[in-house]
């Protein structure tokens, strides 16, 4: 037998491998498709009715053709046309009894609905009808219930059997819950139980009330009266009565250990269903009232699902597993002792399903199938199977049909086949029912997914693309992308069992057009859907935390980057919810502002920007801050002559702490009305003491200071007034000094009113000279800070004193000062004064100082006056500028810098203190040796020919020395401004001038001339020039502009082009044509301007231009070719080229802009600069 299992098992699991996935009908086609009766809707399994209404046992179902219905009733068929009290809903199979006329507990019973049609026959569950009860309590009289304070205490609940249970709870005769604790508290069973009595619970009305819930009734017990008797006054009545005899003088009342009233024993069991909650009970008597504790002996408590109730004197489990089992233990402790109780729970189970229940078949013929009814519960239960409500095995055989235990296999199933199984299984705890059909289908493949429908997808999300197909068997589902080159079946596709072609991770690559197609044997289908992959919305810049002032605006920015194909939509929210309805709040494309901040805009702001197909969102916080309010309540304490002790209460902050507080005071005595700083505290302190100075009134205030700035001043405190005393300190300050040769002035600083320490203020000055056996002069002095002492030696030392007094006497001992008697100028010169010269442009000068007490005052310093009076050299006139040198302290050298080399100087020095300068010393002279000569004065270049020229030259205007001669250097430079070899030539001290012969011809030179002296060689004078103009023709530019022809015939040529312009206008108003005028058409230069009358010149020839350099060269700095030689020259106007005149003898192509002959020149980009030579030939051939 049990080797004809195991073949069987194996069986099973090589067939299931080959089975065919199951089928669902769709919704929109379950109306056109055969399909056996499935129950949809159904009373539940134990029916509680109200007896006051009409009874609806529910039972609906759906099918094709539509099921019809019929119920039994305990088990035997219930014919409800027979019974007028019953009928059915339309359509339905509800059953529905109108108890108008009957009792409702005539219907109560067993019910079962069946629904058939012509492919199967589908069951409900039983379903127990039951009509609610509510009972009242039986009549019976209460005892009033005496008990000692201090004993344990049970009021019974007991309340009437009802369906189902009522709810219980303890209430007074107004209706109002009485207060519970560890002490005092309700049971599971609803007893109301008292670990240890007080006085406090005597009352009349302990009412345990009873709710319905079917019925929305309450009943109520009859009320119990409780009286807590004092012991004391128990033993004193009854002492009186029973001759000195205690009634309760046990242990009952007193401390005692804690002992369980429920439950009893040490230990109890207690079992539980699968799924349901577990609620396990200990409550203790004891006195003190003990602490209930809970564990579980076998492991932890489980989290999430227990938790300790009615002051831990329940503990509850919720969804109750098999793991939950074991034994838990409840303490109970007071100071007095502990006790505990295990209480040992299992846990059973009526059946539940493992993997669901059975689900409905559609096969197609010759297809395979599986029905799987798999279900657990503790005892294990056993499974029945029945087909159109008739047992398996009485039903008609089916050779495609083979039932092993909690499966039916179904192999190469056939039309005809089709029928509702249902599963039933049980234990002793309860029941499941199952209905699923079996729906042998032929049906080519459809597919539901709507065509050319566009799925959206964010770029780098998930992209689902469906495909819902059906058909019997069911359709195989492939995608196609774009051109059907290959199916996409790999990697990074992936296709789910229902046809759904998932993207992982969308890209823009993917978007795109796509087909999916549905083939099974009886055909082929086609859908289209597109893809579109959309660019996320991002937050580019995210609001930012904002700190604000109030009253003032604040703009949150929010921008966004999103899909310009996808409408955007921001939203602002203010603490998770829309924002206030106000004008002050502005929402923009990318910010929100808001205007006049106040304290009730202070949240957190979040932007939220959505599309259809994604969203993004950011906060931020906004803190409303500012000033704090003025702290109140000052209060004066701790008093005493010299301080006290002053205390505040901070205002509102505004979500700015305040950091530091800051005391004022008012001195109404010397003051009033100015207040003044006196002391600063942290903002952490309410509390200062402040030290006072006597003799002042004083009024407090407090400032709060925070991030935003001071709080208005809080209320003045109380006036303190402080007694008078001698003053604490002498004015500071002290100094002595002279005005004048013959006096002494002593100032000092005088002590403010608050110093004073009381009134009559005044000072006691007193001086003596610096001297052995000098004594003190003191005079008074009230209100002034100084005194002038008359008849001092000049600038004497002096010791000093200036002490404070007032009514109450003097001040301490002043400290000494020092001073000195007025200054006069000194008497002494500086001796033994000396040179040194260091080179030609810098002296050291050297001199004895002056005594101290020759120089009568304050040392300064010392002046060098100091002149040159001429040049060593002979042509140079006498100089006598003076300079002056000043070296402040207690110098005896000092250096002149900035001398002339080879020249004569004198110079004398002076001593200088506060009042002036002293007399000068004897004045001595000195030489400065020879220095390098400055460059020539000036530097030209003459008589340039081919290949020679002549440099003239000036000496320079320094000699600083005697000059021994003349270094000059020249070299070629090239167009490209690159320097050629240098060339060296010495020359006497006496040349003025030198001629270059062989030089290059039409080359630029740069020339480099400098003078010479024992000392070496000065800077150099520089020139530069083109040897590329003979004397004649330089000769010829300068003479021919001046000539009285060449004047003549410029205006002539004006004149004429004045002529020609006024024929082409008068032509062309006439509508003929002058030639000249198109050829000038098709050559119009912007530069061109026409010539002005008043002078007969050019508007383009100007004297200003008269500068120009000749294009390609430049011109030498010394002007070797003379521009003032040759103002007119038409040279400066050449554009390169010979200068041809045109073939009427005009200049008109050289003043009119662009010539052909400038056009063929730049053309060809000749790189050598244009000759005047050139220019002037021209000119020569037309004179």
């Amino acid at each position: 037998m049990e080797r004809k299992w195991r073949l069987s098992i194996s069986l099973l699991v090589h067939f299931l491998g080959h089975v065919a996935t199951a089928l669902e009908v769709p919704l929109d086609l379950q109306d056109r498709l055969p399909q056996p009766p499935t129950i949809t809707n159904q009373s539940p399994k134990d029916y509680i009715i109200d007896p006051r209404e009409n009874i609806v046992i529910h039972c609906d179902a759906k099918g094709t053709p539509h099921p019809s219905f019929s119920w039994t009733r305990n088990g035997t068929h219930f014919d409800t046309d027979k019974d007028p009290n019953v009928s059915l809903k339309p359509e339905s199979g509800t059953l529905v009894v109108d108890i108008s006329r009957v009792k409702a507990e005539q219907y109560e019973g067993t019910y079962q609905c069946t629904a058939r049609n012509i492919h199967g026959t589908a069951i409900s569950s039983n379903i127990v009808v039951r009509q609610s009860r509510s009972p009242l309590w039986s009549k019976e009289k209460i005892q009033d219930i005496v008990v000692p304070e201090g004993v344990s205490l049970v009021l019974p609940c007991e309340p009437p059997t009802g369906l189902p249970p009522p709810i219980l709870f303890w209430m007074d005769s107004n209706f109002q819950k009485l207060p519970q604790s560890k002490r005092v508290s309700q049971s599971l069973n609803g007893d109301f139980y008292f670990s240890n009595v007080l006085q406090e619970d005597s009352r009349n009305d302990y009412i345990c009330y009873a709710r319905f819930t079917h019925t929305q009734t309450i009943q109520q017990k009859q009320p119990i009266k409780v009286k807590v008797l004092n012991m004391d006054a128990i033993n004193d009545t009854v002492a009186a009565l029973y001759n000195d005899t205690d009634l309760f003088s046990e242990a009952p009342a007193g401390a005692r250990e804690p002992t369980f009233l429920v439950p009893s024993g040490s230990s109890s069991f207690k079992t539980v269903l699968r799924g349901h909650t577990l609620e396990m009970e200990c409550i203790a008597e004891g006195l003190p009232t003990p602490e209930i504790s809970w564990t579980k002996v076998s492991g932890d408590l489980p989290s999430g699902r227990a938790s300790e109730m009615n002051y831990n004197k329940t503990l509850r489990i919720l969804d109750v597993s098999e793991s939950d089992a074991g034994e838990y233990r409840c303490t109970a402790r007071n100071e007095l002792g502990s006790a505990r109780h295990s209480i040992h729970v299992s846990v059973t189970a009526a059946p539940y399903w493992i993997r669901g229940a059975p689900r409905n078949l559609v096969l197609a013929p010759g297809e395979n199938g599986v029905l799987t009814c798999r279900a657990s519960g503790t005892p294990k239960p056993t499974v029945t199977w029945t087909m159109n409500g008739v047992p398996i095995e009485n039903s008609p055989k089916d050779p495609s049909r083979r039932v092993e235990d909690d499966t039916i296999i179904f192999t190469d199933i056939q039309s005809g086949s089709s029928a509702v199984y249902q599963c039933n299984i049980s234990n002793v705890h309860g029941y499941l029912l199952s209905n699923a059909f079996v729906n042998v289908l032929s049906e080519p493949p459809r597919v539901l997914t709507p065509s050319n429908q566009v799925n959206q997808v964010i770029r780098n999300h998930r992209a689902l693309i469906d495909c819902s197909a059906f058909g019997s068997p069911i359709p195989v589902i492939t995608w196609f992308k774009g051109s059907r080159a290959s199916t996409l079946d790999g990697d990074p596709y992936i296709l789910h069992e229902n046809g759904t072609l998932e993207v992982p991770n969308a890209q823009a690559r993917d978007s795109g057009r796509y087909t999916c197609v549905a083939r099974n044997t009886l055909g082929t289908y086609e859908n289209h859907v597109s893809l579109e992959v959309k660019e996320p919305t991002r937050i580019l810049k995210q609001p930012d935390y904002k700190v604000i002032q109030r009253g003032r605006p604040v703009v949150f920015e929010c921008k966004v980057k999103h899909d310009p194909t996808l409408l955007p939509t921001m939203t602002w929210l203010k603490d998770k919810g829309e924002l206030p309805d106000d004008e002050r709040f502005i929402v923009d494309s990318d910010s929100l502002t808001i205007n006049d901040v106040t304290e009730n805009d202070a949240g957190v702001y979040t932007c939220i920007m959505n599309t259809t197909l994604d969203h993004d969102s950011a906060s931020a916080r906004l803190t409303v801050v500012e000033r704090p309010d003025p702290p109140s309540d000052l209060e004066l304490t701790d008093q005493k002559k010299r301080s006290v002790q002053l205390t505040w209460t901070p205002g509102n902050d505004h979500n700015s702490p305040i950091q530091k507080f800051l005391i004022q005071y008012e001195d109404s005595l010397h003051h009033r009305g100015h207040w003044h700083n006196l002391t600063e505290v942290p903002g952490t302190k309410t509390t200062a003491h402040l030290k006072l100075s006597p003799y002042v009134h004083y009024t407090f205030r407090v400032l709060a200071l925070n991030g935003v700035g001071f709080s208005h001043p809080s209320y003045h405190s109380r006036v303190y007034k402080t007694d008078g005393a001698a003053p604490d300190e002498n004015p500071t300050g002290v100094q002595g000094f002279g005005t004048e040769h013959n006096n002494l002035v002593i100032s000092w600083k005088p002590l403010t009113g608050l110093q004073a320490n009381g009134p009559g203020l005044h000072y006691k000055v007193m001086w003596r000279q610096k001297a052995p056996g000098s004594d003190w002069t003191v005079v008074t002095v009230a209100n002034n800070s100084k005194f002038v002492v008359s008849g001092t030696p000049t600038f004497s030392p002096y010791e000093l004193k200036v002490q404070a007094v007032n009514d109450y006497g003097p001040g301490p001992d002043p400290p000494i000062a020092h001073g000195r008697s007025g200054e006069d100028l000194p008497i002494a010169a500086p001796e033994n004064v000396r040179v040194n010269v260091l080179n030609s442009t810098l002296a050291e000068v050297h001199w004895d100082p002056v005594p101290f007490d020759l120089i009568r005052g304050h040392l300064k310093g010392y002046k060098v006056y100091y002149w040159r009076k001429h040049s060593l050299h002979k042509h140079n006139p006498d100089h006598m500028e003076q300079d002056i040198l000043t070296f402040s302290g207690n110098h005896t050298r000092g250096m002149l810098p900035g001398l002339h080399p080879f020249s004569l100087y004198s110079f004398n020095v002076r001593v200088f203190n506060g009042k002036g300068e002293g007399p000068a010393s004897h004045s001595q002279q000195f030489k400065t040796p020879q220095g390098v000569p400055g460059p020539p004065t000036s530097l030209i270049v003459t008589n340039p020919n081919l290949d020679s020229l002549t440099l003239e030259w000036r000496p320079p205007h320094d000699h600083n020395g005697h000059i021994t001669g003349y270094t000059l250097k020249y070299q070629p430079v090239n167009n490209s401004n690159d320097l050629g070899p240098v060339e060296e030539l010495a020359l006497a001290a006496n040349e003025t001038s030198v001629t270059l012969l062989n030089l290059k011809y039409s080359t630029r030179y740069k020339f480099y001339l400098n003078a010479k002296t024992v000392t070496g060689a000065g800077p150099a004078a520089t020139q530069e020039a083109i040897t590329s103009l003979d004397e004649a023709v330089a000769s010829r530019q300068v003479d021919i502009a001046t000539q009285g022809w060449f004047i003549g015939l410029m205006c002539a040529i004006a004149l004429l082009i004045l002529i020609l312009l006024i024929i082409c206008f008068i032509q062309r108003n006439k509508g003929g044509k002058y030639p000249v005028k198109e050829k000038e058409d098709a050559h119009t230069d912007p530069e061109f301007q026409p010539m002005k009358d008043d002078d007969c010149t050019f508007g383009e020839y100007s004297d200003n231009e008269d500068h120009k350099p000749l294009k390609g060269s430049r011109t030498p700095s010394n002007g070797t070719v003379k521009r003032e030689d040759s103002d007119d020259s038409l040279v400066d106007y050449g554009e390169g080229g010979d200068g041809q005149f045109n073939e009427d003898g005009s200049f008109i192509g050289q003043y009119s802009g662009k010539s052909a002959s400038r056009d063929t020149a730049e053309g060809h980009e000749s790189s050598e600069a244009p000759s005047p030579v050139n220019a002037m030939n021209s000119l020569n051939s037309f004179v």
